[in-house]
């Protein structure tokens, strides 16, 4: 029995505006399942519909095989983590750790284990009898998280609780969480719009667009498979190399046209797509599948260096070829001059076609 079922769940605010639509979801016990996507998505709406802060308009909602949909937020037994940390500012650590407990009426020596294993689990000990003024972002965010943790929830749920950290605490935040699951094996939802923390935090990634689910499944087979190309574009920085193109039956073989990337496609390309023949398609390639060095499977192309990222460990490169823009992710080694004319070589393995009309992934037949 999935841990949370949200079963065909919408949230209609009228005149046709909906924040979600029909969305349906089973979400399995200890999972830790990521909903991902751009701002305005829904994915923030379909967290707060599952804690009961917003309305249900339409569908069901279940956890822990209970039916929850019309059930007020405390008597869902969720625990929410916030963006902004929600911390009483004239309590202790202690104490704001102590609150909900205090008004659920727990116990106090049961208050006093909880707070103690949860402060070891998230290295607060010392902390205990600090105001959250005198913490760092870091030590709020993990104070927020025992705050969740001693209320012993089914479900945890997080909305974007690493956005307000800078860049190296949100890396080892996303550590801590990971490793913070694996020791609680709770099941949790966790809201993001960085395609970092989905690909390094989650299970299985959910990824939304205009209120609609796109996309479920693990990380990296939705970034090895993506079903369309929004979600081939979303889930990568740079995005996916997007070109119009065409196949063409050519010598027994098929031959790719997409801009300045144009020849005869491997013997297993040719196999998986031959029914995209004569159609109108997008070829797609990742900044990571473009090569500086010729290779079996590659096409070269020339293009003019529009852009130079050097990053230190690798160095990403913009490229001008037959009008189209072309990113390419390459070795720290390779560094050409603005304006400078260079042939890389698209690896033709890790090719993909969509339908240009509906965006679609063509399914390799082999």
């Amino acid at each position: 029995m999935p841990a949370i079922k949200l079963n065909n769940i919408s949230r209609d605010y009228g005149l046709g505006i909906f924040g979600v639509q029909d969305v349906s979801l089973d979400i399995e016990e200890g999972e830790f399942m990521v909903l991902l996507g751009p701002s305005g998505c829904g994915k923030s709406t379909t967290l707060r519909m599952i804690a009961g802060l917003e309305e249900t308009t339409s569908g069901e909602i279940s956890i822990a095989g209970r039916d929850v949909t019309r059930l007020a937020p405390r008597a869902r037994n969720v625990a929410v983590v916030f963006q902004s940390y929600a911390l009483y500012p004239h309590m202790s650590v202690r104490e704001n750790m102590r609150f909900g407990m205090k008004m659920r009426k727990t116990p106090r020596a049961e208050q006093e284990a909880r707070i103690a294993q949860a402060a070891e689990v998230l290295g607060l000990q010392a902390y205990l009898d600090r105001k959250p003024s005198a913490l760092s972002g870091g030590q709020r965010q993990r104070v927020a998280l025992g705050r969740a943790i001693v209320r012993e929830p089914d479900v945890f749920l997080m909305d974007e609780p690493l956005s307000n950290l800078d860049a190296k605490l949100r890396g080892e935040m996303r550590q801590e969480l990971v490793k913070l699951h694996r020791r609680v094996g709770k099941t949790t939802v966790f809201v993001t719009h960085d395609h970092v923390e989905a690909m390094t935090m989650g299970d299985r990634i959910c990824i939304m667009r205009n209120g609609r689910i796109e996309q479920v499944g693990p990380p990296l087979e939705v970034y090895a498979r993506p079903r369309n190309t929004f979600v081939a574009q979303f889930l990568a920085s740079p995005a996916m190399n997007l070109i119009p193109a065409e196949l063409t039956a050519s010598d027994g073989g098929i031959a790719l046209g997409a801009g300045p990337i144009a020849g005869p496609l491997p013997a297993r390309e040719a196999a998986a797509y031959r029914a995209g023949v004569g159609r109108a398609l997008q070829f797609g390639l990742r900044a990571e599948d473009i090569a500086t060095e010729a290779k079996p499977g590659t096409l070269p192309f020339e293009g003019s260096v529009t852009a130079v990222e050097a990053l230190g460990n690798e160095n990403l490169i913009a490229v001008e070829s037959g009008g189209h823009r072309i990113a390419a992710r390459v070795d720290r080694h390779f560094l050409p001059k603005l304006g400078e004319t260079v042939t890389l070589h698209a690896d033709l393995a890790h090719m993909h076609l969509f339908d240009a009309a509906d965006g679609e992934a063509l399914v390799r037949e082999a």
